[in-house]
């Protein structure tokens, strides 16, 4: 892991050379996934699981059968952890709840905005590296709490054509019992487009590789998404009272994630960076994800010494990581300084996979930069909005003078006849 100064890191962030580079060939095998989902549905689907996932289905759904299995295949201790991580996430999700709203500004006009849950919503929980059965819960409990109707799973299979037991399992947990074997750009061309089996929905959320994440960017408009999520990414703001072994595991628990990763440590001491980087070393050895962490943290792991904490702000503010751990003192006293981060960690004993499993908020967070103007996933992620406007005859002809100064300046004389004729027109 490299150690750099915080100038030497600004250059190579300007360097041109980092730039995506692939998109143009990725995309053409997404478009061509989608186009072919759209052309032959659930033909399709089997034919890309097969190639990708190596897994011949004769059903895309997952049945009862396989969901009562994979109660049975878990580690007991699993369920009352999950019970818990599953309340502490509805407990923090309902505080996100909105309600419509009324107001009567004068006599005569009610003014208002109605909330309405979205019909039909798909989560899209990856497999591949790894099983994430807590992006099931992040992502189906604030839909729940939103009142949503009807919500389903996508998720790629094993090569034997079953799903992670866990993944069924939490699923169940949170009441989802609609899974589709369904992974990769074709099972976000599905859920967009809909297929024989699959209906199309409203909206498509839940973490993917940069295939899922090129398909969602490709169908948004004719679907709604939550976000075009990257790699994974944290960053840690470190003092010299910071553990180095407690900032060193930090910074792999999201290096093991995949090669694309991105573990960045701000320090204001050279000596806890030249600590870290030793602690990273030792502790790399012994982790099972070994060659996945060497490879994140060779091309995406950096130390950056800052000359102080307010050049360690500025330096997290511009890169807007996806979680940003604060292990320094008085560190509530400083979140005040920092404008830019998916989800924040205040002290030494509040470590990121605190926040992936257990705390309550949510673990579907901005990636890419992308926090500078985006938020985690949340209950207001599952709702739509709509206006109300009522006004009595007596408020319109109030208004209507100015409306149509407005409507005339416009050149929209439609518009001005609309409000005329209920002016001129007194038993209107």
């Amino acid at each position: 892991m490299n150690i750099l100064t915080a100038e030497q890191f600004a250059n190579e962030r300007k360097d041109p050379s980092s730039a995506r580079s692939n998109e143009q060939a990725l995309d053409h095998t997404v478009l061509e996934i989608i186009e072919q989902v759209r052309k032959d549905g659930d033909d399709a689907l089997i034919r890309y699981t097969e190639k990708f996932d190596r897994a011949k289905l004769n059903s895309l759904t997952v049945s009862n059968d396989e969901f009562k299995e994979a109660r049975e295949l878990v580690d007991p201790a699993f369920l009352p952890a999950m019970k818990q991580a599953t309340e502490n996430i509805e407990s923090f999700h309902m505080a996100q709840k909105e309600q419509s709203w009324f107001m009567n500004k004068e006599p005569g006009i009610m003014l208002g905005q109605k909330v309405t849950p979205l019909d039909k919503v798909g989560v899209y929980i990856p497999g591949g590296k790894a099983a994430y059965p807590s992006s099931v819960l992040m992502n189906v409990i604030p839909a729940k709490i939103a009142g949503v109707k009807k919500i389903v799973i996508t998720t790629p299979p094993q090569p034997n054509g079953k799903i992670n037991p866990y993944v069924l399992v939490a699923a169940e947990e949170v009441g989802v019992h609609t899974i589709y074997k369904v992974g990769g750009a074709q099972a976000i061309a599905a859920l967009a487009y809909g297929t024989e089996t699959i209906e199309k929905v409203a909206k498509i959320v839940g973490p993917g590789n940069a295939y899922v994440a090129r398909a969602k960017k490709w169908v948004y408009g004719d679907v709604a998404i939550d976000m075009i999520a990257g790699p994974s990414e944290i960053c840690v703001v470190a003092d010299e009272t910071a553990p180095p072994n407690y900032v060193a595991a930090d910074l792999l628990s999201q290096a093991e994630h995949d090669e694309s990763a991105s573990a960045i440590c701000i320090t204001t001491s050279n000596t806890l960076a030249e600590q870290i980087k030793s602690e990273i070393e030792k502790q790399t050895a012994t982790l099972e994800r070994k060659e996945i962490i060497e490879q994140s943290i060779n091309q995406h792991g950096k130390i950056i010494v800052a000359t102080d904490l307010t050049e360690a702000f500025t330096i997290v503010n511009e890169i807007a990581p996806e979680h940003l751990q604060l292990m320094i003192e008085n560190a509530s006293d400083n979140v005040q300084y920092i404008n830019n981060a998916g989800a924040i960690f205040l002290g030494n004993y509040s470590p990121e996979p605190l926040g992936d499993y257990f705390a309550g908020p949510n673990h579907t967070l901005p990636t890419n930069g992308t926090a500078k103007f985006a938020s985690p996933l949340g209950v207001y992620d599952f709702i739509k909005k709509s206006s109300i406007i009522s006004y009595s005859k007596d408020a319109i002809q109030d208004a209507a003078d100015q409306i149509i100064t407005i409507a005339n300046v416009e050149g929209l004389t439609a518009h001005a006849n609309s409000i005329r004729i209920r002016k001129d027109e007194p038993n209107a």
